[in-house]
Protein backbone atom coordinates (compact mmCIF):
# COMPACT_ATOMS: atom_id res chain seq x y z
CA UNK A 1 0.00 0.00 0.00
CA UNK A 2 1.74 3.28 -0.90
CA UNK A 3 2.16 5.94 1.47
CA UNK A 4 2.16 9.43 0.73
CA UNK A 5 3.71 12.46 2.81
CA UNK A 6 1.70 15.68 2.87
CA UNK A 7 3.56 18.65 2.29
CA UNK A 8 2.08 22.08 3.07
CA UNK A 9 1.77 25.57 4.89
CA UNK A 10 0.65 25.80 8.13
CA UNK A 11 -1.55 28.27 6.51
CA UNK A 12 -2.90 25.60 4.74
CA UNK A 13 -3.47 23.19 7.08
CA UNK A 14 -7.16 22.83 6.91
CA UNK A 15 -7.02 22.21 3.07
CA UNK A 16 -3.74 19.61 3.50
CA UNK A 17 -5.79 17.88 6.39
CA UNK A 18 -9.45 17.76 4.00
CA UNK A 19 -6.73 16.36 1.33
CA UNK A 20 -5.11 13.95 3.73
CA UNK A 21 -8.36 12.07 4.74
CA UNK A 22 -9.60 11.71 1.29
CA UNK A 23 -6.25 9.84 0.36
CA UNK A 24 -6.68 7.98 3.87
CA UNK A 25 -10.22 7.44 3.10
CA UNK A 26 -9.21 5.74 -0.31
CA UNK A 27 -7.25 3.27 1.45
CA UNK A 28 -3.67 5.15 1.26
CA UNK A 29 -1.19 5.19 4.47
CA UNK A 30 -0.92 9.12 5.06
CA UNK A 31 1.87 11.47 6.66
CA UNK A 32 0.44 14.15 8.17
CA UNK A 33 2.48 16.69 10.22
CA UNK A 34 -0.78 17.52 12.76
CA UNK A 35 -1.62 13.35 12.92
CA UNK A 36 2.07 12.41 13.25
CA UNK A 37 4.05 14.93 15.65
CA UNK A 38 3.32 15.40 19.22
CA UNK A 39 4.17 17.24 21.98
CA UNK A 40 7.59 16.50 22.66
CA UNK A 41 8.84 14.86 19.81
CA UNK A 42 11.72 16.06 17.31
CA UNK A 43 10.26 17.54 14.79
CA UNK A 44 13.52 17.13 12.30
CA UNK A 45 13.55 13.29 13.13
CA UNK A 46 9.66 12.61 12.92
CA UNK A 47 9.54 14.70 9.36
CA UNK A 48 12.79 12.71 8.04
CA UNK A 49 10.98 9.32 9.24
CA UNK A 50 7.83 10.46 7.33
CA UNK A 51 10.06 11.04 4.22
CA UNK A 52 11.02 7.98 4.26
CA UNK A 53 8.65 5.94 4.57
CA UNK A 54 6.62 7.79 1.87
CA UNK A 55 6.59 6.80 -1.55
CA UNK A 56 4.65 9.73 -2.42
CA UNK A 57 5.19 13.56 -1.94
CA UNK A 58 2.74 15.49 -2.57
CA UNK A 59 3.23 19.29 -2.38
CA UNK A 60 0.85 21.55 -1.55
CA UNK A 61 1.44 24.83 -3.12
CA UNK A 62 -0.62 27.97 -2.78
CA UNK A 63 -0.16 31.88 -3.23
CA UNK A 64 1.08 31.85 0.24
CA UNK A 65 3.86 30.71 -1.28
CA UNK A 66 6.20 27.64 0.08
CA UNK A 67 7.42 27.47 3.15
CA UNK A 68 11.15 27.07 3.96
CA UNK A 69 9.98 23.68 5.68
CA UNK A 70 8.17 22.51 2.53
CA UNK A 71 11.40 23.15 0.33
CA UNK A 72 13.42 21.07 2.24
CA UNK A 73 11.16 18.47 1.97
CA UNK A 74 10.54 18.61 -1.69
CA UNK A 75 14.20 19.18 -2.25
CA UNK A 76 15.20 16.33 -0.47
CA UNK A 77 12.75 13.96 -2.12
CA UNK A 78 13.49 14.88 -5.62
CA UNK A 79 17.37 14.33 -4.41
CA UNK A 80 16.37 10.55 -3.56
CA UNK A 81 14.33 10.32 -6.80
CA UNK A 82 17.17 11.13 -8.68
CA UNK A 83 19.12 8.89 -6.76
CA UNK A 84 16.69 5.92 -7.72
CA UNK A 85 14.74 5.60 -4.42
CA UNK A 86 11.61 4.82 -6.10
CA UNK A 87 9.79 8.01 -4.99
CA UNK A 88 7.45 10.50 -6.73
CA UNK A 89 6.45 14.11 -6.06
CA UNK A 90 3.02 15.42 -6.53
CA UNK A 91 2.28 18.90 -6.78
CA UNK A 92 -1.09 19.81 -5.95
CA UNK A 93 -2.48 23.51 -6.19
CA UNK A 94 -4.28 25.06 -3.91
CA UNK A 95 -5.08 28.89 -4.80
CA UNK A 96 -3.44 30.79 -7.73
CA UNK A 97 0.14 30.89 -7.30
CA UNK A 98 2.47 29.19 -9.78
CA UNK A 99 4.94 25.72 -8.95
CA UNK A 100 8.32 26.70 -7.49
CA UNK A 101 10.65 26.64 -11.19
CA UNK A 102 11.93 23.21 -10.86
CA UNK A 103 8.58 21.57 -10.38
CA UNK A 104 6.80 23.79 -13.07
CA UNK A 105 7.28 21.34 -16.16
CA UNK A 106 5.38 18.60 -13.82
CA UNK A 107 1.74 17.95 -14.04
CA UNK A 108 0.27 18.85 -10.96
CA UNK A 109 -4.02 18.17 -9.59
CA UNK A 110 -5.45 21.28 -9.71
CA UNK A 111 -7.52 21.21 -6.29
CA UNK A 112 -9.02 24.82 -6.89
CA UNK A 113 -11.16 24.59 -9.98
CA UNK A 114 -12.61 21.15 -8.89
CA UNK A 115 -11.69 19.70 -5.92
CA UNK A 116 -13.33 16.07 -6.50
CA UNK A 117 -11.43 16.19 -9.82
CA UNK A 118 -7.93 16.98 -8.27
CA UNK A 119 -7.95 14.27 -5.79
CA UNK A 120 -8.92 11.33 -8.35
CA UNK A 121 -5.93 12.69 -10.34
CA UNK A 122 -3.62 12.30 -7.00
CA UNK A 123 -5.29 8.44 -6.89
CA UNK A 124 -4.45 7.87 -10.22
CA UNK A 125 -1.27 9.01 -9.72
CA UNK A 126 -0.81 7.07 -7.15
CA UNK A 127 0.01 3.25 -7.75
Amino acid sequence: MPSVFISHRSTDADLAEKLAADLKRAGHLVWLDTWEVTVGDDLVERINEGLERSTYLVTCYSSAGMAPWMNKEWMSTLARQMNGAGVKILPARLSGKEAPAILSGTKYADLITDWDQGVADLLKAIK
